[in-house]
Formats: structure tokens, sequence, C-alpha cells
């Protein structure tokens, strides 16, 4: 503990810009453990100045710096969105599905939670096609359409129907590209950011001390592996979408 104190008490250069109002306290992100990063062993050399001390050949985070990260990329995110750009939320991992189709179904903003759609954006055209597909299935289904087919017709459409939704129900509200894309782990999600960084598509991600921050906009240095560190992230990430959202709104309504 006498260490984790220490990670808090780190001071930083001074950020002119007005921190974003819903964000845990340094308390609550120190009893989350978002300052354990991986062991020594696993570091990236790239990741160091986010990085406080080594405790029993762990990292450990400075959460000064990794509170201001966030704080930053929740009001890039609202700048963002408030001028009407959508985004797309990608978390394949235990910690981070669930909280993130969650928020994202809440929102009604795009997600991907169980495996990445290759060519999403280098071959988004296509992949189009087959989110429109589901959409007018389940319209179809809805409005009670498949009805005049045999039993055995509509059990082979549902199969059809619910195979599209496992693999682009999280898209159906994505009318374009993103204007950015928030990734819990990109290491993990590596395709994601290789089709993001061919299409210029700005990247926020939450990157633990073995990940690379390279071509990354907005970097949170934390724990990507603790339950309760990953839900806090992304629920002050949802928070600044939300925020984004009502403003992009409240600009129509003028």
């Amino acid at each position: 503990m006498v260490v984790a104190k220490k990670v808090v008490k780190k001071t930083v250069k001074k950020v002119e810009k007005k921190e974003f109002e819903k964000l845990p306290s340094l308390k609550e992100m120190l009893e989350a453990g978002v300052h354990f990063g991986h062991s020594i062993k696993r570091r990236n050399p790239r990741m160091d100045e986010y990085v406080y001390a080594t405790k029993s050949g762990v990292q450990i985070f400075d959460l000064v710096q990794t509170r201001a990260a966030l704080s930053d990329a929740c009001n890039y995110l609202v700048e963002v969105i408030a001028q009407g750009g959508q985004i797309l939320l990608v978390g394949t991992k235990a910690q981070a599905a669930e909280t993130i189709k969650t928020e994202a179904d809440r929102l009604g903003v795009a997600y991907i939670t169980t495996h990445w759609v290759g060519g999403l954006f280098t071959n988004w055209e296509q992949i189009k096609t087959r989110v429109d597909k589901l959409i007018e299935m389940k319209k179809a289904f809805d409005g009670g359409e498949y009805k005049k087919y045999t039993k055995k017709e509509q059990v082979l459409l549902k199969r059809e129907m619910d195979r599209l939704e496992r693999m682009y129900g999280g898209l159906v509200t994505l009318k374009g590209l993103p204007k950015v894309v928030f990734i819990v782990d990109p290491t993990r999600e590596i395709t994601a950011m290789r089709e993001a960084t061919a299409r210029s598509i700005p990247v926020v991600a939450v990157v633990d001390s073995n990940g690379d921050p390279a071509g990354i906009a907005r970097v949170i240095p934390a724990n990507d592996d603790a339950l309760k560190s990953v839900v806090m992230i992304v629920l002050s990430i949802t928070a600044a979408v939300e925020k984004g959202l009502k403003l992009a709104k409240a600009k129509e309504a003028k």
C-alpha cells in the first residue's frame, strides 16, 4: 500500500483544459486496481512514461497521469460526438464486453463485443450490405412478414437472421465509417487498430503497460485486465459519449 499511496502523490504539469466532470476519484481508481500494470518482463518501453514505479516485478501506473489522460479522452469524445461524429466501442475481452454492450444499447451507439468483423473499415461498403440485410430481416420478422412461409422456411430464415445478428448486431446504428473508435486493449484488438489506421480513424484506447501506444490518438494508461478497472474506465467513456450525444441533439433542435 505504501507504493500505491505514492502513485497518487506524483505531481504533473497542470493542464489548462477543464476536467471532465464524471471521473472516478484517485482513491476510487486505486481501489479498483487501475494502477496495476503487467510484469516488468512484459513491459513495452513506450509505456514507461506512464509508469511511476515497479513493485515486486509489477509495473505501477502513475494514477495522476492516468486520470488526466482519461479526462482528456472524455473531453475529446464529447467534442467529436457533439459535432455529429459516430463512435464505435470495441471490447471483446470478458472484462469489457458486458459493460460495453449494455452501455452501447442504452445510448444507441455501435459496438463490437464478440469478435472483430474483418474488413469492417477497409471493406465497409461490402460489410454495410450485410448489416442492411440484417436490418431488413429484423423488420420483416417483427412485422410478421415471415408468417407466409412454411415452418421449415421460417426456421431457416430465423437461423440466418440469428447468424447475422451475432456477427453484425452491434453495427446496425452505424450509418458510415465512425469518426472515432474506443478500444479496450489494442494489443488484443490488433486488427481493429490496423484497419482504423488504414482508414485514418482516430483511436481512443485503454492501454496496459505491455501495449503499444503508437498511432493512438488518446492513450488511457491503465490496467485492462481487472474487471473493476475496465468497467470504471468504460463507464467514464460512455458518460462522455452520452454528453456528446445530448449536445449534438441540442444543436439539431436549434
